[in-house]
């Protein structure tokens, strides 16, 4: 027996006798206006149904971020790769740094100097053993090698390459004794969580969305994790009808950052049509009544209803007439 022979069976239950149908031989079909014996007929209806709004989405980390070289310089070490977790402040990579050690212990050196004769200024100034102008140089001469020292400071820890926070490293554009730019890409660093996606929900289904509500997050895989909304926002965009509502995914889940996902959130009132689920082959097919007649058509099929009926998204149009297993 042929698919399409099969689907037919299925759904008159092995009672389609001899109708022929395109596979040869068979006997006639029914007069026109009339069904054969035992063949129960089902009128497509329209019921109105509160279904959840699917919107696609993808999954992001507040934490995401690119790591730029601060000065331009050799790279000289690099200690982390693509997937190493690092910890916020933890060097990712050392640029060459020779020059701005040696200014910096110059400038420290200048700075202890500067220090002591502040001091020792300090002290001559409570007995007047100093004049005036030669112990204000002295605190000048401090404060000018205290910003030398801090400058120096500041040139050698920008050839430090750190983590912004704490995460994974997803991109690694950085190799050894390669000469980078300020300004150069040289890691991607993500946390890991928590797990956020953003929807615009239409302003009908979404008016009454706030902080709290619930939804939940679907994966590419069919994995589904409960999400919450943090955040509504609380205008509505003109051009779209749509307020942005972020939500955020329940912890534990096994969805990366980055993940495409339907995000299902609030309700919508529509009418559909539907059919009882027995008028529908396993193989997603029904019998259309026509002209006294079946004819084998192909339905796609969304919600199931409280009552057991199945919505149909395509291939049928009400009123029309199929054929229900008996």
């Amino acid at each position: 027996m042929s698919a399409l022979r099969f689907a037919i069976a299925a759904l008159l239950g092995g009672g389609i006798g001899g109708w022929g149908c395109g596979e040869g031989g068979g006997a006639a079909p029914p007069a026109s206006g009339g069904t054969q014996p035992g063949v129960r007929l089902v009128t497509v209806d329209t019921a109105t149904v509160d279904v959840p709004i699917s919107l696609p989405a993808q999954l992001y980390v507040e934490h995401d971020a690119l790591v730029y070289a601060r000065t331009s310089g050799i790279v000289e070490s690099i200690y982390v790769d693509l997937g190493s977790p690092v910890e916020a402040g933890q060097l990712l990579a050392q640029l060459e740094h020779v020059d701005q050690s040696i200014a910096m212990a110059h400038a420290e050196a200048e700075y202890d100097n500067a220090r002591r004769v502040a001091e020792r200024a300090r002290e001559l100034g409570k007995t007047r053993a100093i004049a005036t102008a030669d112990s204000e140089q002295a605190e000048a001469d401090f404060q000018k090698a205290a910003l030398t020292r801090q400058q120096a400071q500041r040139n050698y820890d920008l050839t430090r390459v750190t983590a912004p926070f704490t995460g994974v490293v997803t991109a690694r554009a950085v190799r050894p004794r390669r000469l980078v730019a300020a300004g150069d890409s040289l890691f991607r660093v993500s946390a890991l969580g928590p797990l956020r996606v953003s929807v615009h929900v239409p302003e009908g289904s979404g008016g009454r969305l706030g902080p709290g509500a619930t939804g939940a997050v679907v994966g590419g895989d069919g994995t589904v994790v409960r999400a919450t909304v943090i955040r509504a926002s609380p205008a509505i965009d003109a051009a779209s009808g749509t307020r942005e509502v972020i939500l955020q995914v329940a912890p534990g889940s096994a969805l990366p950052p980055g993940a495409s996902v339907t995000v299902r959130i609030a309700t919508e009132r529509r009418r559909v049509l539907v059919i009882p689920a027995d008028a529908i082959a396993e193989q997603g097919y029904v019998l259309v009544w026509e002209n006294g007649r079946p004819a084998l058509r192909a339905v796609s099929v969304g919600a199931t209803l409280a009552d057991g009926r199945l919505e149909i998204v395509s291939g049928l149009a009400l009123a029309e007439q199929v054929v229900r297993a008996p």
